[in-house]
C-alpha cells in the first residue's frame, strides 16, 4: 500500500508566502542545486542527512517539501510518513516549476 502523499501546487506556495504566511519549506536537493537559489526561507536538509536530520522538522506543522522536479521531495514525503509524521505535502513539480522569488 503506497502512503497517500499530498501534493501541492507551486503557485499555492507561492500565493500563501505573497499573504505573510509562515511557511515550513524543506528543500532537499543538493549543496550545488540550492547554491542556484531556493525559496526564501526554506530549510536546506539534502536527502541523504534526512535519516539524521529529521527531528529539525516538526511533526505537528505543515511541511513542504521541495526538491528539482518533485521526485526526490516524494521521496522524502514517504520517509517522513513512515516515521509518523501526518502533515508532508510534496511541491509539485519542484523548483523546476517554481516562478516565485529565490533566496541565495
Amino acid at each position: 500500500m503506497s502512503n497517500p502523499i499530498v501534493h501541492i501546487h507551486p503557485v499555492d506556495v507561492k500565493e500563501r508566502l505573497k499573504r505573510g504566511e509562515k511557511l515550513n519549506i524543506v528543500d532537499v536537493r543538493e549543496d550545488e542545486e540550492v547554491a542556484a537559489g531556493k525559496i526564501p526561507g526554506a530549510k536546506h536538509i539534502r536527502l541523504n542527512d534526512l535519516p539524521q536530520r529529521y527531528k529539525e522538522i516538526d511533526p505537528d506543522e505543515e511541511t513542504i517539501m521541495v526538491c528539482r522536479s518533485g521526485n526526490r521531495s516524494a521521496v522524502a514525503c514517504e520517509y517522513l510518513y513512515g516515521l509518523g509524521y501526518r502533515n508532508v505535502k510534496n511541491m509539485m513539480g519542484g523548483m523546476s516549476a517554481w516562478e516565485g522569488d529565490l533566496e541565495k
